[in-house]
């Protein structure tokens, strides 16, 4: 076996691999991968994705990639083809994370690196990030069958108005995200919750990008102070497959907190999506979120698998 540089090959080469791994998080998470493996086989035909294939008798059956984001690196993914049955699949899976953890801390400049592996279950990679002296933070994958279900009631609250997700609301959401995640435990893992430029780029990403599936505006609302009539909390929801959403962020203003909005709005994305037909909502939260996670389990989302999150700081 030999680890090389992911710049070396073509999306000739990388198709039959990423097309395993479509697979695979469809079978894990219910989650059609079609869009983020396209977009990576473009920046392989451009030679401008970072990162290690593991090569056996001229095939890639194993890659990671990663990307960096000013003085920050990010690592996008960490896949080996047949990983459940390879018996030195983990020590594949280590091989291609240590090349890619020593590549980014040897950077000039980067001073910051941040991992999120949702396809890995928690501990089954965290022994090159924790050598090197990363942080680790449990999370959760979590999901709400909307299946043969009936709506939810509709939820009101007299000075509270729930409406559609538009255009106009990037700025005050920004500004919502960032002092919603003052001092949060998310803010350690994501420190673009950190800025208000920062929020913009991870509003950015979600609504214009298929990372984390297609952004759905039908599905996406903002609470708003009626009184005021200013923006108090959101909820952005992406399509990741046909008939499954994903809640890729809900947060409320912190004085707001406590009211029941973040049931609101969850009651509102819920019920359009039982109405278009959608039969499953998964979403992400970090375990030490003990409340997050407690209102989940009251709206009967069930958590399917834990994964980790893992942070360096140079």
């Amino acid at each position: 076996m030999e680890i090389l540089d992911l710049r070396h090959f073509s999306s000739v080469d990388l198709r039959p691999l990423l097309e395993d791994e479509t697979r695979a998080w469809s079978a894990m998470l219910s989650w059609d991968y079609n869009g983020s493996a396209e977009m990576i086989l473009r920046y392989v035909d451009a030679k401008i994705l970072p990162g290690y294939a593991a090569i056996e008798r001229g095939r890639i059956f194993g890659y990671s990639f990663f990307v960096y984001e000013g003085s920050k690196g990010v690592v996008g993914d960490l896949f080996v083809a047949n990983g459940g049955r390879l018996p030195n699949a983990r020590e594949v899976e280590v091989k291609l994370l240590t090349h890619v953890i020593e590549t980014l801390q040897q950077s000039p400049g980067i001073h910051r690196i941040e991992a999120q592996l949702l396809a890995h279950e928690a501990g089954s990679v965290a022994r090159p990030f924790l050598d090197q002296g990363f942080q680790r933070h449990p999370r959760l994958f979590m999901v709400l069958n909307l299946r043969g279900g009936s709506s939810p009631k509709q939820l009101t609250h007299p000075d509270i108005e729930i409406r559609h997700w538009t255009e106009v609301d990037y700025q005050p959401a920004a500004a919502i995200i960032t002092a919603a995640y003052r001092g949060h435990v998310d803010a350690q893992i994501n420190d673009q919750y950190h800025t208000l430029a920062g929020s913009l780029r991870f509003l950015n990403n979600i609504v214009r990008f298929p990372g984390c599936g297609v952004f759905d505006a039908e599905s996406s609302f903002a609470a708003m102070d009626r009184k005021a009539k200013n923006l108090i909390g959101l909820i952005l929801c992406s399509r990741v497959r046909g008939d499954v959403g994903h809640v890729t962020q809900i947060c409320v203003l912190p004085e707001f907190r406590g009211r029941g909005i973040g049931q609101l709005l969850m009651a509102a994305t819920t019920q359009n999506l039982i109405k278009r037909g959608f039969t499953m909502l998964s979403l992400t939260v970090t375990e030490a979120n003990s409340g997050a996670v407690a209102l989940y389990h009251r709206l009967g989302f069930e958590s399917k698998r834990i994964f980790d999150a893992f942070v360096w700081e140079g």
